[in-house]
């Protein structure tokens, strides 16, 4: 299995949307992965939430990494989440 690391933009949009690093790396190894732009994969995985985020009450929190699958490594280049 190859590496993940994460930008410097994908860590600063883990802080700003809820996400941890751990998600993302679960999100990548196990989520559903479907085409992006410029050659890239976003791979998808829902987590039970069951939590208040931004003064609202969610079930699940989806986290969806944006990734580019390099010769040695996987690069996360963005991290986005929904919850609902």
């Amino acid at each position: 299995m190859k590496n993940i690391r994460l930008t410097k933009h994908a860590l600063e949009q883990c802080s700003e949307r809820g996400a941890t690093e751990a998600e993302v790396k679960k999100a990548v190894n196990d989520g559903t992965r479907e085409p992006a732009k410029f050659g890239r994969e976003m791979c998808r995985f829902n987590f039970d939430f069951n939590d208040f985020w931004q003064g609202n009450f969610y079930a699940i929190k989806q986290v969806a990494a944006v990734i580019k699958v390099e010769a040695e490594e996987i690069v996360v280049i963005t991290v986005y989440t929904f919850y609902f």
